[in-house]
């Protein structure tokens, strides 16, 4: 196979600067929202004694766990040895570290006084699953760059699928990770399962390929770089198996639950009479976010347009964002039993289901990481070379040579 050219792009435009204003002013409205929660307390926030992990958590887990898979392209490419995708490895590996410090942000400044993390980062508690995480995320990103200098210095390419497989193994073992932060909360019904982890993995394939594929139409448009449609379909085809697997995923969740007599009150909560979180799960994750992608990926009507493959990537993301909204927040809101098995009563929302409503601070940190995230791929890629100059279809570039 051809090897591609890489190189910056040009970002002198004025497009280029209007978009590199408009995310640094999200930034700075994420920061003051996040400064505006530190100071005057979390009661500005929807947030409750029920509720303690609110949006901000919505917005920097589904981050994380698409960190993981934005890296699908690259370990497809170095791991398993398809050569289709490896003139988008670099791009892939770039936008999985981004994604990833976008949403560390968030977690950072949601989660109040910033400056004890220094604390978590010296004292930790092995028998808590955070405590793992922290060398999880903080050693992605360190194993990422390097598997990104493999792939970029000629000299030292032949590392390169030793890198990646590193890499491919340490994704999988992040995302995991992540998912058992909820898998293994056994105080809550709503929690505490197994199949958090592998449900994780494969949330994490689908979200990350999702953004992976609109940023690089987005780059290749703005940039007026040739992108053919075969590399585009291949991945919005691969994008519609792991939807599928997810939807799947979702199924024995529900099922598996309604199988357990004392969780058929947390399977009505979710899927009958949960109020917003049933509407939710229904309207958004599953028909919007599951249902819709697949049709316009593989319907014949669709199947052969980039304008559909792109509107199919952007509601796996609303769905994505639907299903971590569910998860967490509907989660909480389910009363929790105080001593499972027993009869026990207290005053203090006893049986009750939390109330939880997004304030505008919270949405705004949200959007804040986002932007942070696109905001380090946008400059990146015109410091490095992260890009091919043509990913033009074979038959395209071949007819042009003659």
């Amino acid at each position: 196979m051809k090897m591609p050219h890489y190189s910056t792009i040009d970002g002198s435009s004025v497009g280029y600067y209007a978009l590199l204003g408009l995310l640094g002013l999200l930034i700075l409205v994420g920061l003051g929202a996040a400064h505006h929660m530190e100071t005057e307390g979390h009661w500005v926030t929807g947030m409750s004694n029920q509720i303690v992990w609110g949006t901000p958590h919505v917005f920097a887990v589904f981050l994380i766990v698409a960190a993981s898979g934005a890296l699908n392209v690259a370990s497809i490419a170095s791991v398993f040895g398809n050569p289709a995708y490896k003139p988008l490895s670099r791009l892939s590996a770039l936008l999985s570290i981004a994604l990833l410090v976008g949403g560390l942000a968030i977690l950072v400044l949601d989660l109040g006084r910033p400056d004890r993390l220094i604390v978590a980062m010296t004292y930790y508690n092995f028998k808590s699953i955070f405590a793992w995480n922290i060398f999880l995320y903080t050693g992605f990103i360190a194993v990422v760059a390097v598997y990104l200098w493999m792939m970029m210095e000629r000299k030292m390419n032949r590392y390169g699928k030793a890198a990646g497989f590193t890499a491919f193994i340490w994704r999988l073992a992040l995302t995991t990770g992540t998912g058992s932060i909820f898998g293994f909360l056994v105080a809550r019904d709503t929690f505490d399962s197994a199949l958090f982890a592998p449900m994780f993995i494969i949330m994490s394939f689908s979200f990350g390929l999702a953004i992976f594929l609109l940023v690089l139409l987005a780059s290749y448009r703005w940039a007026e770089r040739p992108l053919g449609t075969e590399i585009v379909f291949r991945l919005k085809n691969l994008l519609g198996v792991f939807v599928a697997s997810v939807l799947y995923f979702v199924v024995v969740y529900h099922l598996t639950n309604l199988y357990f007599t004392e969780r058929h009150a947390v399977e009505a909560f979710f899927l009958l009479n949960g109020g917003i979180y049933t509407q939710l799960f229904w309207w958004v994750q599953v028909l919007l976010g599951s249902i819709a992608p697949l049709v316009l990926f593989y319907l014949p009507q669709f199947r052969e347009s980039v304008t559909a493959a792109a509107v199919g990537a952007g509601l796996v993301i609303v769905g994505g964002l639907a299903q971590i909204y569910v998860i967490i927040i509907g989660g909480q809101a389910f009363p929790m039993p105080l001593f499972p098995g027993m009869e026990v009563e207290s005053s203090f929302y006893d049986g009750v289901v939390a109330h939880y409503a997004p304030s505008l601070w919270e949405v705004l940190l949200g959007i804040g990481g986002v932007a942070m995230s696109l905001a380090i791929v946008v400059l990146a890629i015109k410091v490095l070379a992260f890009l091919p100059e043509s990913l033009e279809d074979p038959e395209t570039a071949s007819a042009e040579s003659t």
